[in-house]
């Protein structure tokens, strides 16, 4: 099956602790359902100092499900996917505006 979502897409948070928050999808994992969106999502993690890296506490970008994201189209509002076929090949398109993606 075709992905929806795809990295480098600009995305919008539909649900959660980080509702209407924006940002670009960094990595996707389709067996897991969920994406890593920059600046979404964030845990503090912990580290332990080691010879080649600095200890501290390091903001970590958590995955989200793909469920709670959606996609933003050019005017900037939340849409949903579609796909059609141009000229023998299959397209994304914006389901508010019609616009290939």
């Amino acid at each position: 099956m075709a992905a929806k979502l795809k990295k480098g897409d600009k995305v919008v948070v539909l649900t959660g602790k980080d509702k209407g928050r924006q940002g670009e999808i960094t990595q996707v994992m389709p067996q897991a359902n969920k994406a890593v969106v920059d600046g979404v999502n964030v845990a503090i993690r912990h580290t332990k100092q080691s010879q080649t890296s600095q200890g501290g506490r390091l903001a970590k970008a958590m995955p989200i499900d793909l469920s709670n994201l959606a996609l933003l189209d050019s005017n900037g509002k939340a849409t949903r996917v579609g796909f059609r076929m141009e000229n023998g090949t299959k397209v994304r398109f914006a389901k508010t505006t019609g616009e290939t993606i």
